[in-house]
């Protein structure tokens, strides 16, 4: 037995055994958890716009950010701005995208944040890499909690999951806020209703 192989046992044998999760109660809220994700958001940097189902997520797009040269989708039904090659696409290529668009999962309300996975995004730097990210949710899908959103992940099989809340920030820098430091300079989220 290598030196390694004897590492690994000996660690192995000494796990403590396993403990159940805690219970956790959930207190019934009298909250409207749309609302509420749209104050969160808002507070935070982010901006919600409501869509019926007739609006076009392309011209709404393109109607907020006019001077956006590059605009890539890696929803389907996005046809003008759907990247189709993305398996092939080199991730240094999207280095100049002002406005991506993405499919989010559902939403948090208590935190404003999306969910999105790999399958959803198609390249997981995507949402990071761009001037301006658009993440399209269902409003019916606006979860109020964490602990909601964890119940519904929880038992998923994926590669790679995130959630996002609002634009890039920091104030590291001199004690000055300064957007789109690690990512995207803003956040919208086209609320589906």
């Amino acid at each position: 037995m290598s030196s390694r192989d004897a590492i690994l046992q000996k660690v192995k044998a000494a796990q403590p055994s396993l403990l159940p999760l805690p219970s956790i109660e959930k207190q019934p809220r009298e909250v409207d958890a749309v609302k509420q994700f749209q104050a969160v958001l808002e507070s935070i940097g982010g901006k919600v716009v409501f869509l019926n189902a007739e609006e076009s997520i392309a011209e709404k797009t393109v109607a907020l950010f006019p001077e956006a040269k590059r605009i890539v989708s890696s929803i389907t039904a996005v046809q003008n701005y759907f990247f189709s090659d993305y398996k092939s696409l080199r991730h240094h290529s999207l280095q100049d995208v002002d406005v991506a668009i993405i499919e989010a999962q559902f939403g948090v309300a208590e935190n404003g944040a999306v969910w999105v996975t790999e399958e959803d995004l198609k390249i997981r730097v995507l949402p990071f890499i761009c001037e301006h990210l658009v993440a399209v949710v269902d409003s019916t899908t606006i979860v109020a909690t964490l602990h909601e959103a964890y119940e519904r992940i929880g038992a998923s099989a994926y590669g790679f999951g995130a959630f996002i809340a609002g634009p890039s920030k920091t104030a590291d820098i001199e004690q000055s806020l300064v957007l789109g430091a690690h990512g995207p300079k803003s956040m919208t989220v086209f609320l589906l209703h």
